[in-house]
């Protein structure tokens, strides 16, 4: 018999401790309770096409890219078309950055050839 009631405690702790746990998860970075969401509902996803001039090669792309990934909220920065304007299409959460935010991120980034030199300018 004690067997049994010790059996439906621990059971009844068990569920209450992963209900508690299931409730809330804070987004990563975050210092205070208003960015946290709870764990049924689905953050939106927004994926914006960026169309940047002034990429010249290859590696202009990766830095910009690698740049943007950086931002919290941010989950791809990946290019699509490159040539004299270059289009990035960015998935992001519009909870936790701007598009101004990205369009910031990528006009401060230098280039390749010359890091104090900022050449990429967002076309909107």
């Amino acid at each position: 018999m004690n067997f049994i009631k010790l059996f439906v405690v621990a059971l009844l702790l068990t569920a209450t401790t992963q209900i508690a746990f299931a409730q809330t998860s804070c987004c990563k970075g975050s210092d205070n309770n208003s960015q946290c969401t709870t764990t049924g509902s689905t953050d939106s996803i927004k994926t914006a096409s960026v169309k940047v001039k002034g990429v010249t090669c290859s590696m202009d792309v990766k830095m910009i890219s690698s740049n943007v990934e950086k931002l919290n909220g941010v989950n791809s920065c990946k290019s699509g078309k490159q040539g004299t304007t270059t289009t990035f299409d960015v998935k992001f959460n519009p909870a936790l950055v701007t598009e101004k935010e990205i369009f910031a991120v990528i006009e401060s980034t230098g280039s390749c050839e010359n890091p104090k030199e900022k050449p990429y300018k967002v076309k909107q």
